[in-house]
């Protein structure tokens, strides 16, 4: 692509970090809507494999997370809940990558809507915003009382 064609690549995401105050992390519950995990290697960068995985509920404990997911479920709706909220970030359209970061020990998680995987620019794989054609993301983060 040059500059001058018209076309530009697209590839950005967003960092919501989320907690549900006055729980602690082993309280809280994610549902996770991913289905194809984008394995990385030794220095966490992205290897070109892939893992096969089906859409997820069930306790955050004390998992180490920091994995992308492409080939997410539809709708794409990924949960927090504990202490009787529920935190729902839902990918509304042009975010069809994501990447879970939940650190050991800390009371967090973060579902990070991406528009392309990390390497893409590299790689390729991204979209394009084209003159008269622009580009479209949108996701939305909701708060609700839960049973849980």
């Amino acid at each position: 692509m040059e500059a001058h064609d018209g076309v530009v690549p697209v590839s950005f995401g967003f960092h919501p970090y989320l907690t549900l105050p006055g729980v602690p992390r082993a309280g809280y519950a994610l549902e996770l809507p991913t289905r194809r995990r984008l394995l990385l290697d030794e220095r966490k960068l992205p290897s070109g494999r892939t893992e096969r995985l089906e859409p997820w509920t069930g306790p955050l404990g004390d998992q180490d997370l920091d994995d992308p997911f492409d080939e997410l479920a539809s709708p794409c709706v990924f949960a927090v809940s504990g202490g009787g909220r529920r935190i729902s970030v839902a990918f509304e359209q042009g975010f069809p990558v994501a990447q879970i970061f939940a650190q050991a020990g800390h009371d967090f998680v973060c579902f990070e809507p991406m528009t392309a995987r990390a390497n893409a620019l590299r790689d390729g794989g991204f979209p394009v915003a084209r003159r008269g054609e622009p580009f479209a993301a949108a996701f939305s983060i909701s708060v609700a009382s839960s049973a849980g």
